[in-house]
């Protein structure tokens, strides 16, 4: 279940429902969470290793997701999930929806329903915005509240990942007056290298988050800091490895930080196509 960052971010309008339009292309990362599952004949749906992550079993988007494609296909097949977590819970880089598409794809193919990709998507986008994108597997370019998906091809990079350790509630973000709502749109074409890296909602985060600002100020005489999602969490793209390893040591002490480098598909994605293979042959 691999962690994402946002490479931009940018709000084109509100919605009649209240929602907000956006743009914003989605980078996978080799790196992220593990979800094992084991089918039941009971059609239970639990949860184990509880102690890993402070979220109760029936809160746990992981949970809701099985049960969502129980419902959806009527299957009465259960499961037991247990998730390894790495990624962190609110930071912006994806954990919770990564985690629900993993669900949501793995089990297809274990319950054998054969769903749709198109299927799957629509399970997915009820759960949660970002959960579409994992269930896609690959690097994409995002447009409407993030659900309108067109796979896109992104260069090799390696990924300096800051945990800031603020959550910042995605809410009050959409409802501050100091949010752009209408800024200037981005075409495909014209983000041939990935050069783009602002978020719309930088400017307000670092405002309510002294953390985030001191992080922000640190690091930005080093080379380009920026936001993923709407989270705590922050990242520097860098050409390689030796870089990325430069500027972790130069984050402030009380951080936690990963350096990944970046993926072109999901490993779920691989782990399928090596199964269905097998199966075949």
């Amino acid at each position: 279940a691999p962690a994402k960052v946002n490479l931009f971010l940018r709000i084109s309008g509100r919605r009649a429902d209240g929602y907000h339009n956006l743009q914003t292309v989605f980078q996978l990362l080799s790196w992220g969470d593990t979800v094992r599952i084991n089918v039941r004949q009971d059609g239970r749906i639990t949860r184990e290793n509880t102690h890993s992550y402070d979220v109760p079993a029936d809160q746990d988007i992981v949970v809701k997701a099985a049960r969502a494609l129980q419902t959806y296909t009527q299957c009465r097949l259960g499961a037991d999930i247990q998730v390894d977590k790495q990624i962190p819970l609110g930071g912006g880089f994806g954990g919770g929806s990564s985690d629900a598409a993993s669900v949501l794809v793995a089990l297809n193919f274990l319950f054998k329903l054969a769903l749709s990709h198109t299927q799957l998507l629509e399970i997915g986008l009820k759960l949660g915005a970002d959960v579409p994108v994992f269930v896609l597997g690959q690097n994409a370019w995002a447009e409407g509240v993030g659900e309108i998906l067109t796979p896109i091809q992104l260069p090799e990079a390696w990924f300096l990942l800051i945990d800031s350790g603020v959550h910042v509630p995605t809410a009050e973000l959409f409802r501050s007056t100091q949010l752009t709502r209408a800024q200037k749109l981005v075409k495909i074409a014209n983000y041939v290298n990935g050069s783009l890296l602002d978020n719309a909602f930088e400017p307000i985060v670092r405002q309510l988050q002294p953390r985030i600002n001191r992080l922000f100020e640190s690091m930005s005489h080093y080379g380009t800091i920026a936001l993923t999602g709407t989270g705590g969490g922050c990242f520097m793209r860098l050409s390689s490895e030796v870089e990325a390893l430069e500027m972790q040591a130069k984050l402030p002490d009380d951080y936690r930080s990963w350096v990944v480098r970046s993926a072109s598909e999901s490993p779920l994605l691989q782990a399928l196509k090596q199964a269905r293979h097998e199966l075949i042959t």
